[in-house]
Protein backbone atom coordinates (compact mmCIF):
# COMPACT_ATOMS: atom_id res chain seq x y z
CA UNK A 1 0.00 0.00 0.00
CA UNK A 2 2.94 2.36 0.56
CA UNK A 3 4.48 1.92 -2.89
CA UNK A 4 1.05 2.35 -4.51
CA UNK A 5 0.51 5.54 -2.47
CA UNK A 6 3.98 6.88 -3.31
CA UNK A 7 3.13 6.51 -7.00
CA UNK A 8 -0.34 8.05 -6.62
CA UNK A 9 0.99 11.07 -4.71
CA UNK A 10 4.06 11.66 -6.89
CA UNK A 11 6.62 10.78 -4.22
CA UNK A 12 9.94 9.37 -5.47
CA UNK A 13 10.40 6.65 -2.87
CA UNK A 14 10.32 2.89 -2.44
CA UNK A 15 9.14 0.76 0.47
CA UNK A 16 11.21 -2.37 1.07
CA UNK A 17 10.99 -5.23 3.57
CA UNK A 18 13.89 -6.67 5.56
CA UNK A 19 13.95 -9.64 7.93
CA UNK A 20 15.92 -8.57 10.99
CA UNK A 21 16.71 -10.94 13.87
CA UNK A 22 15.83 -9.42 17.24
CA UNK A 23 19.45 -9.51 18.41
CA UNK A 24 20.49 -7.45 15.35
CA UNK A 25 17.96 -4.65 15.91
CA UNK A 26 20.47 -2.00 16.96
CA UNK A 27 22.77 -2.79 14.03
CA UNK A 28 19.81 -2.63 11.64
CA UNK A 29 18.80 0.81 12.93
CA UNK A 30 22.37 2.08 12.57
CA UNK A 31 22.46 0.71 9.01
CA UNK A 32 19.21 2.46 8.11
CA UNK A 33 20.62 5.73 9.47
CA UNK A 34 23.75 5.23 7.37
CA UNK A 35 21.59 4.76 4.28
CA UNK A 36 19.71 8.02 5.04
CA UNK A 37 16.29 6.41 4.76
CA UNK A 38 13.27 8.65 5.07
CA UNK A 39 11.69 6.48 7.76
CA UNK A 40 10.78 2.89 8.50
CA UNK A 41 8.20 0.64 10.11
CA UNK A 42 8.91 -2.05 12.68
CA UNK A 43 6.98 -5.23 13.35
CA UNK A 44 7.28 -7.95 15.96
CA UNK A 45 9.51 -8.97 17.58
CA UNK A 46 11.57 -5.78 17.24
CA UNK A 47 9.11 -3.06 18.33
CA UNK A 48 10.29 -2.83 21.92
CA UNK A 49 13.97 -3.08 21.01
CA UNK A 50 13.69 -0.25 18.48
CA UNK A 51 12.15 2.00 21.14
CA UNK A 52 15.52 1.84 22.90
CA UNK A 53 17.45 2.77 19.75
CA UNK A 54 15.77 6.04 18.77
CA UNK A 55 16.50 9.59 19.96
CA UNK A 56 12.95 10.44 21.02
CA UNK A 57 9.53 8.84 21.44
CA UNK A 58 6.04 10.19 20.82
CA UNK A 59 3.76 10.30 23.90
CA UNK A 60 1.96 7.13 22.83
CA UNK A 61 5.17 5.25 22.01
CA UNK A 62 6.63 6.24 25.36
CA UNK A 63 3.56 4.96 27.18
CA UNK A 64 3.52 1.72 25.20
CA UNK A 65 7.27 1.19 25.38
CA UNK A 66 7.35 0.12 21.75
CA UNK A 67 7.18 1.73 18.33
CA UNK A 68 6.07 0.53 14.91
CA UNK A 69 7.01 3.68 12.98
CA UNK A 70 10.24 5.69 13.00
CA UNK A 71 10.70 9.05 11.32
CA UNK A 72 14.03 10.64 10.47
CA UNK A 73 14.49 14.38 11.01
CA UNK A 74 16.58 16.68 8.84
CA UNK A 75 19.25 16.48 11.53
CA UNK A 76 19.24 12.70 11.29
CA UNK A 77 17.59 12.18 14.65
CA UNK A 78 15.13 9.32 14.94
CA UNK A 79 11.70 9.64 16.53
CA UNK A 80 9.72 6.54 17.39
CA UNK A 81 5.93 6.53 17.05
CA UNK A 82 3.24 3.93 17.55
CA UNK A 83 0.38 4.16 15.06
CA UNK A 84 -1.31 0.90 16.07
CA UNK A 85 -3.54 2.62 18.63
CA UNK A 86 -4.17 5.51 16.24
CA UNK A 87 -5.26 3.02 13.59
CA UNK A 88 -7.62 1.30 16.00
CA UNK A 89 -9.27 4.55 17.14
CA UNK A 90 -9.57 5.79 13.55
CA UNK A 91 -11.11 2.49 12.51
CA UNK A 92 -13.78 2.92 15.18
CA UNK A 93 -14.37 6.51 14.09
CA UNK A 94 -14.91 5.35 10.52
CA UNK A 95 -17.74 3.22 11.90
CA UNK A 96 -19.24 6.13 13.81
CA UNK A 97 -17.83 5.15 17.21
CA UNK A 98 -16.02 7.68 19.44
CA UNK A 99 -13.65 6.74 22.27
CA UNK A 100 -13.97 9.82 24.48
CA UNK A 101 -15.93 9.18 27.67
CA UNK A 102 -16.44 5.48 26.90
CA UNK A 103 -15.84 2.38 29.02
CA UNK A 104 -13.78 -0.31 27.32
CA UNK A 105 -13.11 -3.96 28.00
CA UNK A 106 -9.90 -5.08 26.28
CA UNK A 107 -9.05 -8.77 25.97
CA UNK A 108 -5.29 -9.28 25.97
CA UNK A 109 -2.23 -7.48 27.29
CA UNK A 110 0.20 -7.91 24.42
CA UNK A 111 1.54 -5.32 22.01
CA UNK A 112 -1.70 -4.56 20.18
CA UNK A 113 -3.69 -4.38 23.41
CA UNK A 114 -1.12 -2.08 25.03
CA UNK A 115 -1.17 0.27 22.04
CA UNK A 116 -4.97 0.36 22.01
CA UNK A 117 -5.20 1.04 25.74
CA UNK A 118 -2.61 3.81 25.62
CA UNK A 119 -4.24 5.61 22.68
CA UNK A 120 -7.75 5.17 24.10
CA UNK A 121 -6.62 6.66 27.41
CA UNK A 122 -4.90 9.57 25.67
CA UNK A 123 -8.04 10.14 23.58
CA UNK A 124 -10.27 10.47 26.62
CA UNK A 125 -11.62 7.02 27.44
CA UNK A 126 -13.25 7.00 30.87
CA UNK A 127 -12.41 3.45 31.85
CA UNK A 128 -10.38 0.53 30.48
CA UNK A 129 -10.76 -2.93 31.98
CA UNK A 130 -8.07 -5.30 30.70
CA UNK A 131 -8.52 -9.07 30.89
CA UNK A 132 -5.57 -11.37 30.25
CA UNK A 133 -4.76 -14.95 31.14
CA UNK A 134 -2.71 -15.33 34.34
CA UNK A 135 0.39 -16.33 32.37
CA UNK A 136 3.98 -15.12 32.15
CA UNK A 137 2.80 -11.94 30.38
CA UNK A 138 0.40 -10.92 33.12
CA UNK A 139 3.04 -9.05 35.21
CA UNK A 140 3.89 -6.93 32.18
CA UNK A 141 0.21 -6.10 31.87
CA UNK A 142 0.19 -4.99 35.49
CA UNK A 143 3.20 -2.75 34.83
CA UNK A 144 1.46 -1.18 31.82
CA UNK A 145 -1.63 -0.50 33.94
CA UNK A 146 0.48 1.37 36.48
CA UNK A 147 2.11 3.42 33.71
CA UNK A 148 -1.28 4.36 32.31
CA UNK A 149 -2.65 5.28 35.72
CA UNK A 150 0.24 7.68 36.31
CA UNK A 151 0.33 9.15 32.81
CA UNK A 152 -3.44 9.48 32.27
CA UNK A 153 -5.01 9.76 35.75
CA UNK A 154 -8.46 10.71 34.44
CA UNK A 155 -8.83 7.22 32.93
CA UNK A 156 -9.63 4.36 35.31
CA UNK A 157 -7.50 1.37 34.27
CA UNK A 158 -7.52 -2.15 35.71
CA UNK A 159 -6.33 -5.64 34.87
CA UNK A 160 -8.07 -8.88 35.86
CA UNK A 161 -7.32 -12.53 35.09
CA UNK A 162 -9.28 -13.71 32.06
CA UNK A 163 -10.07 -16.88 33.99
CA UNK A 164 -12.36 -14.84 36.28
CA UNK A 165 -15.48 -15.44 34.21
CA UNK A 166 -17.80 -13.63 36.63
CA UNK A 167 -15.67 -10.47 36.58
CA UNK A 168 -15.46 -10.60 32.79
CA UNK A 169 -19.22 -10.99 32.42
CA UNK A 170 -19.83 -8.08 34.80
CA UNK A 171 -17.35 -5.84 32.98
CA UNK A 172 -18.77 -6.65 29.55
CA UNK A 173 -22.25 -6.02 30.91
CA UNK A 174 -21.45 -2.40 31.78
CA UNK A 175 -18.93 -1.42 29.11
CA UNK A 176 -19.56 0.51 25.90
CA UNK A 177 -16.86 -1.08 23.73
CA UNK A 178 -15.56 -4.66 23.81
CA UNK A 179 -12.19 -5.24 22.13
CA UNK A 180 -10.47 -8.52 21.28
CA UNK A 181 -6.73 -7.88 21.06
CA UNK A 182 -5.68 -11.53 21.27
CA UNK A 183 -4.98 -14.12 18.58
CA UNK A 184 -8.19 -15.97 19.39
CA UNK A 185 -10.28 -15.90 16.23
CA UNK A 186 -7.25 -15.76 13.94
CA UNK A 187 -6.55 -18.74 11.69
CA UNK A 188 -6.18 -21.54 12.76
CA UNK A 189 -8.29 -20.46 15.76
CA UNK A 190 -11.09 -19.03 13.61
CA UNK A 191 -13.77 -21.18 15.26
CA UNK A 192 -12.96 -19.84 18.73
CA UNK A 193 -14.03 -16.84 20.79
CA UNK A 194 -13.35 -15.65 24.33
CA UNK A 195 -16.82 -14.19 24.78
CA UNK A 196 -20.04 -16.08 25.42
CA UNK A 197 -22.51 -14.76 22.79
CA UNK A 198 -25.08 -14.38 25.59
CA UNK A 199 -23.01 -11.42 26.89
CA UNK A 200 -23.49 -9.48 23.65
CA UNK A 201 -26.28 -6.91 23.51
CA UNK A 202 -27.63 -4.27 21.08
CA UNK A 203 -26.04 -1.30 22.90
CA UNK A 204 -22.54 -2.80 22.74
CA UNK A 205 -19.82 -1.97 20.21
CA UNK A 206 -17.59 -4.95 19.44
CA UNK A 207 -14.18 -4.58 17.79
CA UNK A 208 -11.56 -7.14 16.82
CA UNK A 209 -7.90 -6.62 15.93
CA UNK A 210 -7.79 -9.89 13.98
CA UNK A 211 -8.06 -9.41 10.21
CA UNK A 212 -7.55 -12.97 8.96
CA UNK A 213 -10.33 -14.01 8.60
CA UNK A 214 -11.94 -10.65 7.85
CA UNK A 215 -14.86 -11.58 10.08
CA UNK A 216 -13.94 -13.52 13.19
CA UNK A 217 -16.40 -15.60 15.14
CA UNK A 218 -16.66 -12.73 17.65
CA UNK A 219 -17.63 -10.29 14.90
CA UNK A 220 -20.14 -12.78 13.47
CA UNK A 221 -21.63 -13.29 16.93
CA UNK A 222 -21.84 -9.52 17.42
CA UNK A 223 -23.71 -9.08 14.16
CA UNK A 224 -26.08 -11.91 15.05
CA UNK A 225 -26.75 -10.27 18.42
CA UNK A 226 -27.58 -6.96 16.73
CA UNK A 227 -24.73 -5.06 18.39
CA UNK A 228 -24.49 -1.33 17.70
CA UNK A 229 -21.32 -1.94 15.67
CA UNK A 230 -19.19 -4.97 14.80
CA UNK A 231 -15.80 -3.71 13.64
CA UNK A 232 -13.24 -6.08 12.13
CA UNK A 233 -9.48 -5.64 12.28
CA UNK A 234 -8.76 -4.95 8.61
CA UNK A 235 -9.50 -1.24 9.05
CA UNK A 236 -7.01 -0.97 11.91
CA UNK A 237 -4.34 -2.37 9.58
CA UNK A 238 -5.23 0.22 6.95
CA UNK A 239 -5.46 3.25 9.24
CA UNK A 240 -2.25 2.57 11.15
CA UNK A 241 -0.55 2.62 7.74
CA UNK A 242 -2.34 5.84 6.79
CA UNK A 243 -1.03 7.47 9.97
CA UNK A 244 2.51 6.26 9.29
CA UNK A 245 2.38 7.50 5.69
CA UNK A 246 1.44 10.97 6.97
CA UNK A 247 4.35 10.91 9.41
CA UNK A 248 6.75 9.82 6.68
CA UNK A 249 5.65 12.18 3.92
CA UNK A 250 3.44 14.93 5.34
CA UNK A 251 0.85 13.89 2.75
CA UNK A 252 -2.42 12.00 2.96
CA UNK A 253 -2.50 8.45 1.71
CA UNK A 254 -5.28 7.86 -0.87
CA UNK A 255 -6.96 5.71 1.77
CA UNK A 256 -10.17 4.89 -0.08
CA UNK A 257 -8.25 3.73 -3.14
CA UNK A 258 -5.91 1.64 -0.99
CA UNK A 259 -8.87 0.16 0.87
CA UNK A 260 -10.61 -0.90 -2.32
CA UNK A 261 -7.45 -2.15 -4.04
CA UNK A 262 -5.79 -4.09 -1.24
CA UNK A 263 -8.25 -4.76 1.58
CA UNK A 264 -11.72 -5.47 0.20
Amino acid sequence: MYNYSFARTGIDAAYLAFDIPLEKTKEAVESLKLLHVGGFNVTMPCKTAVAGCVDALSPAAELIGACNTVTVGEDGKLTGHNTDGIGFVRNLAEHGVAISGKKLVVLGAGGAATAICAQAALDGAAEIAIFNRKDEFYPRGEQNVEKLRKAVPHCKVSITPLEDEAALAAAVGRCDILVNATKVGMKPLEAETLIDPKLLRPELVVADTVYNPKETRLICDAKAAGCAAAVGGIGMLLWQGVAAFKLFTGKDMPAQEVLEKFFL
